[in-house]
């Protein structure tokens, strides 16, 4: 079998699996682990999967850049951001992370709803402007273009001055035994800071995200209060981390 057709054959089984186990494809096709091994990692240089311990997971769609994530998902970013909203409630502080479903969000909030928000996006606190009632804290530092967020030594210090009854997560990959991830470490980082400054963190997972999984962990799932998707009751990366403990908030 030449590499691009056992290439190929590996991307098929991490579209119909969610997975590809580097052993057991191995032993199916009478190959050794190093050629698995190989073809994974010059699939994973090329962006077309996400390789971690033992074998790879899909690349999120989510690693693209700012302005090209407002066209991936964007009725389930929807739906995503209506349900978190109404976690929101009057009176309270909240953390609200960088990327466009949160900034879905926003869009998604009454307009006569009173809190504070602290945010370390831009854009988000912009978006925040017509909303009279409420207060906007900006976190600053290096920011970071990719996701339009303030990152770095900075940011991170920053953070530590800040409390809150909720923080709404974005991450680019959700996977039961990943973990929380995303493509930046730094901007992990940031993400750990501002959730440790929080009562509660939930999730913000379109359906892009479930199954999918990023270079840098950010939290392990035991650390958030759950994960709010539209993803089908059903999906096998969704029974996968219910299975695991994680509450899931359907939206």
């Amino acid at each position: 079998m030449l590499a691009a057709e056992r290439q190929a054959l590996l991307l098929a089984r991490l579209a119909r699996d969610g997975k590809v186990v580097a052993k057991e494809i191995a032993a199916e096709l009478g190959l050794s682990d190093d050629s698995v091994r190989r073809d994974l990692r010059e699939l994973a240089a090329a962006g077309l999967c996400q390789r971690v311990y033992g074998g790879a997971l899909p690349v999120s769609a989510a690693l693209a850049q700012y302005a090209d994530r407002t066209l991936v998902q964007p009725a389930s970013k929807d739906r995503v951001a209506a349900r978190a909203a109404q976690l929101i409630t009057p009176g309270s502080t909240v953390i609200l992370d960088g990327g466009t479903t949160t900034l879905a969000v926003v869009h998604a909030l009454p307009a006569d709803l009173v809190c504070t928000v602290i945010t370390h996006s831009p854009t988000i606190a912009a978006a925040l402007v017509p909303h009279a009632g409420v207060e906007v804290y900006v976190i600053g530092g290096r920011l970071f273009k990719h996701s339009a967020v303030a990152c770095g030594a900075a940011a991170v210090e920053a953070a530590q001055a800040v409390s809150a009854d909720l923080f709404l997560l974005g991450v680019t990959g959700v996977h039961a035994t990943a973990g929380l991830t995303t493509g930046d470490v730094e901007e992990a980082a940031m993400k750990r800071a501002l959730a440790g400054r929080a009562a509660d963190t939930y999730v913000l997972a379109s359906a892009e995200k479930i199954g999918a999984a990023s270079p840098y962990r950010v939290l392990p799932l035991g650390e958030v209060a759950g994960i709010v998707t539209d993803t089908a009751a059903d999906h096998p990366a969704l029974v996968d981390l219910r299975d695991a403990g994680v509450a899931i908030l359907p939206a």
